[in-house]
């Protein structure tokens, strides 16, 4: 035998011993840094827990993990940067119900359907909003509200951070299951809202346990139900607005969620899944999320599943409550 039909049979050897190596050998995930997209400004809910979804990747995967805040349109426009990234694993999100259920009904600018163009990967967090009466308002049951609202329709307000967020859904929940007329008043954010609600301008509002603790500590707010199925941990005092006979089934809380672009391999979805999972049973970083009113979910929910739902609880509030961008 020639050295050169010698050398030929050598390489197709070699060539055919690649060939079956293990997927992971050929394919290392991650081998690179991982671009994080926060669709929200620094200093919020959405980037605090964004960040610790960046903490877990990095010490489960072992990952360099590079968070990148891109606002805009709610949530929308960094959204929309991960849906147009290629599916590899190295651009993913965390964000929340806002632009991943919530935004499609009232925004005309997304061009995304979340339940078809986003890979769920995780629920990270629940957001429990908190409904609660103003300083001007002397009820503290919600059915003192209700029987209040109900024999004056139309003359009280409520407040929520902007047209189409989760806040204002729920409001709007509260007013079908109930029956009640109320006005809304969108804000630009929490800030104002909370100022006025705590100065006795607004009459009720739908905000972020975190954001009520104090005001309801010192008396400025009364908070007359979390929207929330159960009770929350960190405020058992407070009943969950279900519990009374006018809103009897009443759910429907924000949450925040870790996902990627569609068509994310099986094989990475898993891997970050994993991940996640492990993360939020560290018992450290569930503390740090309980004391930033974002309760840890356990990170194997059906995040697919709550993402159909929600969308379907909104888009049934859009047409009851006529809402318009």
């Amino acid at each position: 035998m020639n050295q050169a039909l010698i050398s030929r049979r050598a390489l197709v050897a070699s060539a055919a011993a690649l060939a079956v190596l293990p997927l992971s050998a050929k394919t290392a995930y991650p081998n690179k840094p991982i671009r994080l997209i926060v669709p929200f400004a620094p200093g919020g809910s959405v980037d605090m827990v964004g960040r610790i979804v960046a903490e877990i990747l990095n010490k489960q995967l072992g990952a360099t993990v590079v968070v990148e805040n891109i606002a805009g349109a709610a949530g929308v426009v960094g959204a929309q940067r991960v849906v147009s990234s290629k599916p590899d694993g190295y651009t993913l999100m965390a964000g929340s119900s806002n632009e991943m259920a919530g935004t499609k009904f009232v925004n005309a600018a997304q061009k995304y359907d979340p339940a078809i163009d986003l890979t769920p990967i995780g629920l990270a967090a629940i957001a429990p909003n908190i409904w609660v009466a103003g300083a001007n308002m002397k009820v503290k049951t919600v059915e003192e509200f209700v029987a209040l609202a109900k024999a004056n329709p139309g003359k009280y307000s409520y407040g929520s951070p902007g047209i189409g967020s989760t806040p204002h859904f729920s409001g709007e929940l509260i007013k079908k299951i109930a029956g009640v007329d109320l006005v809304h008043v969108p804000y630009k954010g929490s800030a104002t809202m909370v100022s006025d609600l705590a100065g006795g301008t607004l009459d009720f509002g739908v905000i972020s346990q975190s954001l009520a603790a104090p005001f309801i500590k010192e008396g400025r707010m009364t908070a007359l139900g979390v929207t929330t199925a159960g009770r929350i941990a960190s405020m058992k005092e407070i009943p969950a607005l279900s519990e009374s006979p006018s809103l009897k089934g009443y759910a429907l809380s924000g949450w925040f969620a870790f996902a990627g672009p569609k068509g994310l391999p099986p094989e990475i979805v898993s891997q970050l899944q994993a991940a996640l999972k492990a993360g939020l049973a560290d018992p450290a970083i569930r503390e740090r999320l309980d004391a930033a009113g974002a309760p840890a979910a356990k990170g194997d929910e059906d995040l697919a599943q709550i993402i159909r739902t929600d969308m379907g609880k909104y888009a049934e509030l859009v047409k009851f409550a006529k809402i318009t961008d």
